[in-house]
């Protein structure tokens, strides 16, 4: 870090508060993808609003890069360093949340985590819809950077949904407001915009969310079936049948087997694909709808239905769904979490045809589903210390987006485009949708130095597709050429 910038920085931070040393800087050179790795050549921990203003306008004085980073839990790199960039940590941004009772609603600050949110309206009877299974450790900014979803958000929605308001700054360190309290807002309501658009318009700060009442009661099916076509139809009728449940999910055979000897959360290991249905509601609700759904899945040929009897059966039947990647992470040195959807009806043609890319790349591959709104996320098994192993992953990855947009679907749900799948937004994308993308970048970033190279390929890249090499688990530096756009 040159001694002009460095001046610049500890003149609105601590002292503290400003990493540059290589040893400092490790933690900071990869998010949740962990394939691929850059060092930052400084990372900013500011604790007030003033200092996030006060860093931003330093680094863009000094036309440097930033990259905004919550807890680090995202899963397609999109909080990546640059090496010649200053990684700004939103990280003590952790402290306040506000409830307001008459609205329903919370004002927390970025950096809060998701379950937190849960935890401290517990006491009121209310509760935060939007649960990714990170959410003991993901960020709400985070969650708004990539529009997060879990296994609830079939009933509830996104975080696009739950939000109402989200304040921040731009990249010239001007405050800036998306949304309202309110239940409209005056003008172009860009807050839409703002919400996935993973940290490359604005950085966040100050989220409002909605919160809604703890239902009276939820209990889960969970379903067995010995083919996979039946469980994916499974899925397809139940939302036919006008059902909207609370979370419905589908395992493979492979994942059962891993989280079961994880969590031991009384999976069938016998069968082909678990289904996990939940309802709630009223006590009536719950009923009328369990067995409405228990009908649906004997119909379509389910082998054993078991229903939670309590709560704590509940959240064990939960414990393995939400367990998933940990789980995986024990049976594989490395794994990388696909995230792609597809129309519900093609849930088992898209893994008919990942059980044949498991052959064609020689890996293996365990298969998780928020199965009700379609969002996929293959976890492929491998070992990121040999190289051609990650390049196979790679190619792997790459056609199991390739098929979901074949397949009527897109190539991100709730993870993010990031890094990992820029070569694949050439297939999603025309050359005139990106540029229309570039488009809205600039009007809020002109130079496209907060978080570049992320989301958008270049008509470069689009251009060389097949041919790009992204170097990461070697400890080589990223090569971005979606800089050359700006």
């Amino acid at each position: 870090m040159n001694q002009h910038l460095q001046s610049a920085l500890l003149a609105v931070l601590p002292a503290h508060a400003l990493l540059w040393q290589s040893e400092d800087t490790i933690p900071y050179e990869c998010d949740g993808l962990t394939a691929y790795r850059q060092r930052p050549m400084a990372v900013a921990l500011p604790e007030t609003e003033a200092q996030v203003q006060g860093v931003l306008k330093a680094c863009h004085a000094a036309g440097v890069p930033v990259v905004a980073r919550g807890a680090g839990t995202g899963l397609s790199g999109g909080a990546l360093p640059l090496a010649n960039g200053v990684t700004l940590s939103l990280a003590k941004f952790n402290q306040r949340i506000a409830i307001d009772l008459a609205s329903c609603t919370a004002s927390v600050q970025s950096g809060v985590r998701n379950l937190a949110i849960s935890e401290a309206a517990a006491q009121y009877g209310l509760y935060y819809a939007p649960d990714p299974s990170s959410q003991i450790a993901c960020t709400i900014g985070g969650n708004v950077a990539e529009n997060s979803g879990g296994v609830h958000c079939l009933k509830y929605g996104l975080t696009l949904h739950n939000v109402l308001r989200v304040r921040g700054f731009t990249v010239e360190g001007d405050p800036i407001e998306f949304g309202s309290d309110a239940l409209d807002t005056a003008g172009f309501d860009l807050l839409p915009v703002l919400v996935g658009s993973e940290g490359m318009l604005a950085v966040t700060t100050e989220v409002t969310v909605k919160l809604i009442p703890k239902p009276t009661l939820a209990r889960c099916i969970m379903a067995s079936f010995d083919d996979m076509k039946k469980a994916g139809d499974a899925v397809a009728s139940v939302i036919a049948a006008g059902i909207i449940p609370a979370g419905l999910e589908m395992m493979d055979k492979p994942m059962t087997a891993a989280v079961e000897a994880f969590v031991h959360a009384g999976y069938d290991l016998s069968a082909e694909a678990i289904l996990l249905c939940e309802s709630d509601g009223t006590a009536d609700e719950v009923a009328e709808e369990i067995a409405h759904m228990t009908a649906v899945l004997n119909r379509c040929g389910a082998t054993a239905i078991a229903v939670s009897k309590d709560e704590a059966e509940r959240l064990q039947f939960w414990s393995g769904r939400k367990n998933a990647f940990p789980a995986s992470g024990r049976i594989s040195p490395d794994y990388m979490c696909m995230d792609s959807t597809i129309p519900r009806k093609r849930l088992a043609d898209i893994l008919l045809a990942i059980q044949g890319m498991e052959k064609k790349y020689g890996l293996k591959c365990a298969n998780v589903f928020h199965a009700g709104d379609g969002n996929l996320h293959p976890l492929i098994l491998f070992d990121a210390s040999d190289a051609e192993q990650l390049h196979r992953c790679e190619l792997f990855g790459a056609d199991i987006l390739e098929t979901s947009v074949a397949m009527g679907g897109t190539v991100t749900g709730e993870h993010g485009v990031g890094v990992e799948k820029l070569n694949s937004m050439c297939v999603q994308f025309t050359a005139a949708e990106n540029e229309f993308m570039f488009a809205i970048k600039r009007a809020f970033d002109a130079k496209g130095t907060l978080n570049p190279g992320k989301v958008i390929p270049t008509l470069q890249r689009c251009a060389e597709y097949g041919k790009v090499v992204i170097k990461g688990s070697q400890g080589q530096t990223m090569a971005f050429p979606e800089l050359e756009r700006f």
